[in-house]
């Protein structure tokens, strides 16, 4: 059986490298519009070869989506159309959206949603490592429209990258995604934006930046060809977790502006509850 995966970047490449690992597929066939990716990647032998869209559904038994979530919108009807007792895998960061769109297509039980919950900071085929999954979560979203067959299937792979399967609805799923996934990307960037901004001005400021700024943030590297997408198609429950996220910023600012300190370190030390879910 050939699979193939679209987009050989992070998450497509270190499918790859940990599905290759098992001897199960016969070939394992690369689609990716950027000349550059598809170059490193053979050149790392994460794939086998490059084909294009067509000639891999033609090709292949299980076709694997890791590319942004807004290519995820227009490829995946496109690709529904075109198989039969293909399974289409989706391992894009948002669903609400992909799902509206294709609840009514005839092939919808061959497309299976499915969000890995992992990932770095670094993008494209280099970045790609062989445990980026392990002992993570393999979220899937709406799994009873899916066939069977093809959830088995796509089931199969997520025990092969040596992940956990959890089960969410589509709201619940971009729901929670904003909330521990998203909101952390932009306080990264914010703060990258914030610093970049004084260092114009204080050029040594870098000089005094230790781990706990480097922790903070590490996410600003993050791809915008990835992320913008993301918030794109999350824009409400983004904008519903950012506007609580400055509202606490703004408690926090006050605090410090009114030099109620008793209040402050009320503040801290209940964010510090969080010790009992993030060990």
């Amino acid at each position: 059986m050939n699979i193939a995966i679209v987009g050989v970047g992070l998450i497509g490449g270190s499918a790859a490298i940990k599905l290759r690992e098992t001897k199960q597929y016969d070939k394992i066939i690369g689609v990716d519009k950027s000349e550059a990716n598809r170059k490193k990647a053979l050149q790392l032998h994460l794939v086998d070869e490059f084909l294009t869209l067509d000639e891999a559904i033609a090709q292949c038994k299980v076709i694997i989506l890791t590319v942004p979530v807004d290519a995820i919108m227009q490829l995946t009807p496109h690709i529904l159309d075109r198989i039969t007792d293909h399974v289409v895998i989706d391992m894009g960061s948002t669903k609400i959206n992909i799902l509206q769109q294709i609840a009514d297509h005839p092939k919808r039980g061959r497309y299976v949603a499915a969000h890995p919950m992992a990932g770095t900071e670094y993008s494209g085929p280099e970045a790609a490592i062989p445990d980026l999954f392990k002992d993570k979560n393999m979220v899937y979203v709406e799994a009873f429209k899916s066939d069977e067959d093809a959830f088995d299937l796509a089931d199969t792979i997520t025990e092969q990258l040596e992940m956990k399967s959890l089960f969410m609805n589509a709201e619940e799923h971009d729901m929670h995604t904003a909330y521990v996934s998203h909101i952390s990307h932009l306080t990264s960037f914010a703060l990258a934006l914030t610093v970049l901004e004084k260092e114009k001005s204080q050029g040594r400021i870098f000089e005094l930046a230790g781990s706990g700024f480097e922790s903070t943030v590490r996410l600003a590297k993050s791809s915008p060809d990835m992320w913008t997408p993301i918030f794109k198609q999350n824009r409400a429950n983004v904008l519903e977790v950012l506007e609580e996220h400055i509202k606490q910023l703004q408690k926090l600012h006050d605090k410090i502006k009114e030099e109620d300190y008793e209040g402050l370190h009320k503040l801290i030390k209940k964010s510090n509850k969080i010790k009992r879910i993030i060990k």
